[in-house]
């Protein structure tokens, strides 16, 4: 274990975000279209490794729809704007012109707004007339009661989404969500998080999770490490929640789950570092937001900017880099790593020699810790 004395009667262990690595290239190289960009999870299969965050600046109905025809997994937020208004772009179009000062104020007040069952059936209905996977998200304390509605409406998989989700919850105020037991009885596949340590998720992924998502107060719009001041850096959260896919894998005799990192994936080059240090996939939230066709029109901003009681998240401005195609294929208008992200992850995975993202698992990374300008 790498410990430092933080003072007398403390130690910490060192851990590391994107930042602080990179990864080394090898002895051998090979053209780019000899590269494979395709991911599969459960009977699911993508043609490329990243998810679109369940959150309103990202995902509407209609652009989950366009990323799911481009080849990724789209993830509509259940709890959001599209299950709670028939017709929530005027109040996008609001959010997004909001004074910084006022935005969290009044975006409680928007997000107060009963959740729909109908409105959930609805939208997951849109999704999947348009033949693309359909993939929906509950928060851990809205899944007992909209997990019903989520399944009739024919979702593929379904994804438990939290700041920080355990599989076991201690409560005395009400029955938590047996995680186990409800995956269990599920006949679609689970995606469950987040989780930041070795310890957490090996837990989940006995549950029956097909997935975990790593990630704890990293994203570009939380603040939760100023307001609780909880937060682990990406790059070793994800290496140790790798570890413990590897020990479950003996463990379980076989059953592998995917790990997917899920915030702090704000370039291009942090998608490569986040599958070099064994991430099967990413969920892409800020990365996607500044598409000019996102919901968000250029700001970003996830549940926690408008927690009714503890706002732990903000309403940022991400600006517009071009369409969603332009993110994710190019062409890039420029050198800072926000556009062509998938011709990006290929270009590195052809630069350093390996032809598929479980490949690239195996890459030697080098730290060199990031000196602040």
């Amino acid at each position: 274990m790498n410990e430092i004395e933080i003072g007398r009667g403390k130690r910490g262990r060192r851990a590391y975000s994107f930042d602080d690595i990179a990864v080394s290239p090898s002895r051998r190289t090979r053209d780019p279209q000899e590269v494979s960009l395709d991911w599969q999870i459960d009977a699911y299969h993508f043609e490329m490794p990243v998810i679109a965050a369940p959150m309103d600046s990202v995902m509407s109905p209609a652009s989950a729809i366009a990323f799911g025809q481009l080849g990724g997994l789209p993830v509509l937020d259940l709890e959001g704007l599209w299950t709670r208004y028939e017709d929530p772009e005027p109040l996008l179009a609001e959010i997004a012109a909001l004074d910084p000062g006022s935005a969290t104020a009044r975006m409680q007040e928007i997000y107060a707004q009963d959740i729909v069952p109908e409105l959930i059936s609805e939208r997951l209905r849109e999704i999947r007339e348009a033949g693309v996977t359909v993939a929906g998200a509950l928060s851990p304390q809205r899944t007992q009661r909209h997990w019903k509605t989520v399944v009739d409406a024919g979702v593929d998989l379904f994804v438990i989404r939290g700041t920080t989700v355990s599989a076991e919850h201690v409560s005395g105020q009400s029955e938590p969500l047996n995680l186990k037991r409800f995956i269990y009885e599920l006949d679609v596949p689970v995606v469950v998080g987040g989780a930041a340590s070795y310890t957490a998720a090996l837990h989940l992924m006995r549950t029956g999770a097909a997935g975990v998502l790593v990630g704890f107060g990293g994203g570009a719009a939380h603040t939760t490490r100023q307001t609780l001041g909880i937060h682990v850096p990406m790059a070793s959260a994800i290496a140790d929640v790798a570890a413990a896919r590897r020990d479950y894998l003996d463990e379980s005799g076989g059953r592998y789950v995917h790990v997917i990192a899920d915030g702090g994936l704000g370039t291009s080059g942090d998608i490569v570092k986040a599958i070099a240090v064994g991430a099967d996939a990413v969920m892409l939230g800020a990365a996607l937001a500044r598409a000019t066709d996102a919901p968000g029109r250029g700001f970003h901003w996830g549940a926690e900017a408008h927690h009714a009681e503890l706002p732990r998240g903000r309403r940022m401005e991400v600006g517009s880099v071009g369409s969603l195609e332009e993110v994710l294929f190019g062409p890039s208008r420029h050198s800072a790593g926000t556009t062509n992200l998938l011709g990006a992850l290929r270009r590195a995975m052809a630069t350093t020699g390996y032809t598929d993202v479980k490949e690239l698992q195996r890459i030697d990374v080098v730290v060199a810790p990031h000196q602040p300008s």
